[in-house]
């Protein structure tokens, strides 16, 4: 699992990699100055400032070993257009019980939002729509039971 392919867009991609030049040339030095200023308050065992700067070196380390492992494997998504529902693909859908219309972007888990409706290819709704065509019906298990879309445009 360590080592999986993702998929990320070219724009998260960017953003990924800034983060981590970030954290690696800017927040090291940052916590290292932390650590070196608690060390100088004396007694270690019982410096609150010292214990919390190496919390955040271990969790900054986390972070960039995290972004590099990603970066290493990812996966650019070109967009290419296609009739077929893929990553990368915009699909317009319309849930069958209320005729209500939505249009999800397909995207790689690490991009996953539901909240600008970008759907992980590793969701329930993102597992039933990969492959489909316009007009095709799909549907896929909730706690609320059985959700049934059909698909009225792929971009």
């Amino acid at each position: 699992m360590e080592n999986e392919t993702e998929y990320l867009s070219q724009e998260k991609f960017d953003e990924f990699q800034k983060e981590l030049e970030y954290l690696k040339k800017t927040r090291r030095k940052e916590i290292a100055e932390n650590l070196e200023y608690a060390k100088s308050l004396g007694d270690l065992s019982e410096n609150a400032e010292y214990q919390e700067a190496r919390e955040m070196q271990a969790n900054t380390e986390d972070r960039i070993a995290r972004l590099e492992n990603l970066l290493k494997t990812a996966q650019i998504i070109s967009g290419k257009k296609s009739d077929v529902v893929v990553l990368g693909s915009v699909a317009t859908v319309q849930h069958l019980k209320d005729k209500q219309e939505s249009v999800y972007t397909i995207v790689g888990s690490e991009e996953a939002d539901i909240s600008v409706l970008k759907i992980s290819t590793k969701s329930p709704f993102g597992v039933a729509i990969l492959g489909k065509k316009k007009g095709e019906i799909f549907s896929f298990a909730t706690a609320d039971g059985i959700n049934e879309y059909r698909v009225v445009k792929v971009k």
